[in-house]
């Protein structure tokens, strides 16, 4: 008897639809017409076959995806192509801080071993922060100073392999997948009965080695862990049999002692008890292990800078390299601009230099020690001629005007929770598409996110201000440049004046009156003023107090004695906060500028709408058949933001 020759979909791996196909294609079979097949036996063998089919699709699924970087998810797999394109994947990176330490001693010399540990405490938790490297110092009268000691948050650790040539399976492993490879050294040492020792160093460019080079590379396992291997004795000094492979290195707690301020020392150094310890720089840095994702970014970024950073891609990859703990990276050449950390940024050229810009995971500002740390490691990709330049991020704050109306019989929920849920949405938005570089605020998702927020809210009015920070150097007359970048309202010359036009900002003291509070707001015609309110009324100090720039929205304010600032929002502060309105709803941060909506000070206010039956303004009655119609008419216009 033929057998019918219709073909089985199989494009088709679900187990239900590869059990229904299988039961289509016997149902089409002459010796099954008419079969019970959920009512027999026959079910259960059409499960097993469905489940095998299944498993075998998916298991050739997953060895498909598994070929190719772009499709992997597992990390072995990933990590394994990253090596092909010459990527070494991050480990976990340990918090590390600055400290000054000072043993007070007759003593002419001292070392401080590696190993040495001095104590924290972070929200109430004890941590252990060491040293990786021995120091020693001199005497410089009555005490011996270790400025400048780096410390790392862990548990040093040493693990020491007896290398064995016949044993295939040997590997020289680090023990713990939380150890951070940035601390790791590693010495050869001749033999059990031979004590001289090499230190070995990482391996970064295999053109310049030769069988003579003392180097080792580093990868990361199939279990997390990371590897230590060495050469074969032709690109660079391999092992033999008797060798002892020494590791030291930190095992971290990775993000938990992040921000660790003030650190108690070990009860001696090298005999001395008389300790004093001062810290330079908190801790930073603490980091988790690099992402799958950030693997797949960076692994084809980095191979196709080829180890040499030209362009501004180039620096965004090795500055992720270098600075396990980054966020996000701006990078511009000097052609393009130039930074000057009084007047940000300038469209002026600054040939010869490119501007970088980090934002932390930990949303701390790099320290000094990691600039010049990065910088540092910038120089063997760099090309010559350029010099890297680290600044700092700019924050500006956008403080929101949101006024919603609703439908309340389309929602079971108050007013109050209407707010809620605006705010919410606010705080997303704020957090996922700002809170970046080169992300800018349109106003259009801005007020599509706030009629979202509720299938009653019908519309909305928002209003945006610009707020900016800068710290004043106290007592001292200083010029101050504030720098928007973007450009400010102001329609014609004028404008608001009484009000203060469209600047304001939060008080502070100057010399010479120390009991009087001070704010600064702007003519409407170019002119910075200073003023004081004095029973309801503003009373100007200064008329000419500075310049505004509307065009390019710059705020240029003359030299000033600033003796002391106001708080800010109910903290104590000691910055001012100026803020300005923009022309555009839209703002668009530039180079190194992050915005971030200010929720603190934005005001969300709902109210029931009733435009659906009368309309804005309008009254309306009745009196037989005839109607009488009003309307209230009001202008308004934007003022100051005050504070």
């Amino acid at each position: 008897m033929a057998i019918n020759q219709k073909r089985l979909n199989v494009t088709q791996f679900d187990f239900d639809d590869v059990k229904d196909n299988l039961k289509t294609f016997l149902k089409e079979q002459t010796e099954f017409t008419d079969y019970d097949f959920e009512g027999s036996g026959m079910s259960a063998l059409l499960d097993v076959l469905a489940y095998n089919t299944h498993y075998l699709g998916f298991n050739a699924n997953m060895l498909a995806n598994e070929m190719f970087l772009d499709s992997a998810s597992l990390r072995s797999s990933v990590v394994s192509h990253a090596k092909m394109l010459g990527y070494e994947v991050s480990s976990p990176r340990a918090p590390k801080a600055t400290i000054n330490v000072s043993l007070s001693t007759d003593n002419s010399i001292a070392t401080m071993p590696a190993g040495t540990a001095f104590t924290t405490s972070v929200d109430g938790v004890n941590y252990q922060f060491v040293t990786i490297s021995d120091v020693t110092k001199q005497n410089t009268g009555n005490a011996i100073p270790f400025d400048s000691t780096e410390v790392y948050e862990g548990t040093y650790a040493t693990t020491k392999y007896l290398v064995d040539s016949s044993d295939v399976d040997q590997r020289f492993m680090l023990t713990d997948v939380r150890a951070d490879t940035s601390t790791l050294t590693v010495r050869v040492q001749n033999s059990t009965t031979d004590t001289t020792t090499t230190t070995y160093t990482k391996a970064t460019d295999i053109t310049q080695l030769s069988s003579s080079s003392t180097v080792y590379y580093l990868q990361e396992t199939e279990s997390g862990k990371f590897e230590v291997y060495f050469g074969d004795g032709a690109t660079s000094v391999g092992l033999t049999d008797g060798n002892i492979v020494q590791l030291n290195y930190v095992i971290t707690n990775k993000t938990v002692a992040n921000g660790a301020s003030s650190f108690s020392s070990p009860s001696a150094i090298d005999g001395i008890t008389g300790i004093t310890v001062t810290t330079v720089a908190n801790a930073s840095g603490g980091s988790e292990p690099e992402t799958i994702s950030s693997i797949k970014l960076n692994a084809p970024l980095d191979y196709a800078s080829q180890g040499r950073a030209v362009t501004a891609e180039d620096y965004k990859v090795y500055v992720r390299k270098l600075f396990n703990n980054t966020q996000a990276v701006s990078v511009w050449g000097g052609e393009d601009g130039s930074y000057n950390t009084s007047t940000g940024v300038s469209s002026t050229p600054e040939y010869g230099k490119v501007f970088i810009s980090v934002k932390s995971t930990t949303g701390i500002n790099l320290t000094t020690s990691q600039k010049e740390n990065l910088v540092k490691g910038l120089d063997s990709f760099k090309v010559a001629s350029i010099t890297p330049v680290i600044v700092d991020p700019e924050t500006t704050v956008l403080i929101l005007g949101v006024t919603f109306n609703y439908n309340s019989s389309a929602t079971t929920l108050g007013k109050s929770d209407l707010e809620t849920a605006v705010t919410t949405n606010l705080s997303g938005y704020s957090s996922n598409t700002l809170n970046t570089f080169n992300s800018p605020f349109r106003h259009s998702e801005v007020t599509g996110l706030i009629d979202d927020a509720d299938n009653a809210i019908v519309s909305n009015i928002t209003t945006v201000t610009m707020g900016k920070f800068f710290t004043p150097s106290l007592n001292t007359s200083t010029n101050y440049t504030i720098n928007f970048a973007n450009s400010f309202y102001n329609p014609h010359s004028g404008h608001n004046s009484s009000g203060g036009g469209i600047l304001a900002s939060t008080g502070f003291q100057i010399d010479g009156d120390t009991s009087t509070e001070y704010f600064f707001d702007e003519d409407g015609a170019g002119a910075i003023r200073i003023y004081s309110v004095v029973s309801g009324t503003r009373t100007y100090l200064s008329s000419a107090a500075g310049s505004i720039d509307y065009t390019n929205g710059t705020i240029s304010i003359n030299a000033v004695k600033i003796t002391a600032v106001s708080n800010v929002d109910g903290v104590t502060s000691t910055q001012i906060r100026v803020t300005a309105i923009p022309s555009s709803s839209d703002v668009v941060p530039v180079r190194n500028q992050i915005l971030e909506i200010d929720l603190v000070n934005s005001t969300v206010t709902g109210q029931v709408d009733n435009t659906t039956t009368t309309g804005v303004g309008y009254t309306t009655t009745t009196s037989g058949t005839a109607s009488t119609t009003s309307v209230n008419t009001t202008t308004s216009y934007p003022t100051s933001s005050g504070y």
